[in-house]
């Protein structure tokens, strides 16, 4: 058990520094000094004064995005193993419109398991929701619409606002990629008072 755990934690540590050598690099692509990033609140990245990102980590990939605020509010990325979700997840995270969307596209786009992509760009929208809002999110908080031949999703936040109206939009707008082993999801939130929806002008490389 304890040769198990080490084995974990060194999984972790390798984890951790990897996908900040990717910020580092992301950092530095932008004009910005490579500095370290480490955890705040509830883990999220602390990025440099006029910077925003997310950093992902899956089973041998790891990715960051980051941009300057001047121009993006938020950005949210993930990616997780192309498999169907564990047990009784799926349940745990949806919404029954969206169980029923996704049994749809399970019947006409059996290539893609949409339960893993669906819990994946949720965590995207979370990504991008927190650094904005502070706020908590659930996934049943959260509606998402795929279009499968798009390889885009909309994302609409329908609980988990509170009383008063948050400081970020309501309505995300992302895109998907699915490779055999991977699947990628990212939203983008444009700066300014006209960023009431997320139109994102980002795409995800093709994996392998």
């Amino acid at each position: 058990m304890e040769a198990l755990g080490a084995a974990r934690h060194e999984g972790r540590r390798r984890e951790f520094t990897t996908v900040r050598h990717c910020a580092r690099q992301a950092l530095a692509d932008i004009g910005v000094p490579p500095v370290p990033v480490l955890p705040g609140e509830r883990g999220a990245p602390l990025w440099p004064h006029g910077v925003v990102g997310s950093m992902t980590h899956s089973a041998g990939y790891r990715a960051a995005a980051v941009a300057l605020s001047d121009h993006v509010r938020a950005v949210g990325i993930d990616a997780e193993p192309h498999a169907a979700l564990p047990g009784r997840t799926l349940g745990a995270v949806t919404l029954p419109a969206e169980r029923e969307r996704l049994a749809a596209l399970a019947s006409d786009f059996p290539q893609v398991h949409w339960d893993r992509l669906l819990f994946c760009a949720k965590e995207a929208v979370y990504k991008a929701w927190f650094p904005m809002t502070r706020r908590r999110l659930g996934f049943r908080d959260a509606s998402v619409t795929f279009d499968p031949a798009g390889g885009t999703f909309l994302a609409e936040i329908v609980g988990g606002t509170g009383e008063e109206p948050p400081p970020a939009p309501l309505v995300y707008e992302g895109r998907w990629a699915a490779a055999r082993r991977l699947i990628l999801a990212a939203v983008v939130v444009p700066a300014g008072p006209a960023a009431v929806r997320n139109r994102p002008d980002c795409a995800i490389p093709p994996t392998s």
